[in-house]
């Protein structure tokens, strides 16, 4: 299912800041040398998590699912020259060709890459965090949220990738592992007293969490 009419998607990613060079280098290789390159974040995806940054006055970001860099690399771009960024990714292959980009990237200082399991590594990192970006494994997102929700700053965002799984969720045929979970980890979120939230048709579907008041 397309989400937003292709018609539409085209003329936004025409009047979306195109990425810098090193970015859409990272692009390129991206879809030459991996198998799932739609794994990506998007222009406009990308470019949202920037804004948000700018936004947030976000000086301490949390990634988690790295894949090759190029959503570290754009929420990179926008924190100060102190700021930090980490990012945990479980995939070895996926690691390497990330600490390359970043290595060659003009914000390599500010990014801390992370091999290993989330659920075994977030436990263990000191918040507060100004923005956290959840785009890893689907039937994990309950794990990660409450893993992430404490650590959360006062007036932080947590962002979660994929949460309209191309429109699956809406399929009451559709019983796959991917599918259920993210169907559950939505109605999770909404009757969630704790949170407020708004889902976004940016990309595959983006899911914005801030704490209620």
């Amino acid at each position: 299912m397309d989400i937003i009419d292709p018609a539409i998607e085209r003329y936004v990613a025409e009047h979306t800041t195109p990425p810098p060079p090193h970015l859409a280098h990272v692009a390129a290789v991206t879809r030459e040398r991996t198998q799932t390159p739609q794994m990506r974040s998007g222009l406009v995806e990308a470019r949202l998590l920037e804004a948000l940054v700018v936004a947030a006055g976000a000086t301490r970001v949390l990634e988690i699912g790295t894949f090759t860099g190029y959503g570290a690399l754009a929420i990179a771009a926008r924190l100060p020259a102190d700021g930090r960024l980490i990012t945990i990714e479980s995939d070895e292959e996926y690691a390497a060709l990330a600490r390359d980009h970043i290595g060659a990237s003009p914000d390599a200082a500010k990014v801390d890459l992370r091999v290993g399991d989330a659920r075994e590594l977030v436990p263990a990192l000191d918040g507060p965090f100004d923005l956290v970006f959840v785009d890893a494994w689907k039937p994990d997102y309950p794990h990660y949220y409450e893993a992430v929700l404490p650590k959360l700053a006062d007036r932080g965002l947590i962002v979660c990738d994929n949460v309209l799984w191309s429109g699956a969720v809406l399929d009451e045929d559709d019983d796959s592992e991917n599918t259920r979970a993210l169907r559950a980890f939505n109605d999770q979120v909404q009757a969630d007293a704790r949170v407020s939230n708004a889902l976004l048709t940016v990309g595959d579907g983006l899911l914005v969490i801030w704490h209620a008041r």
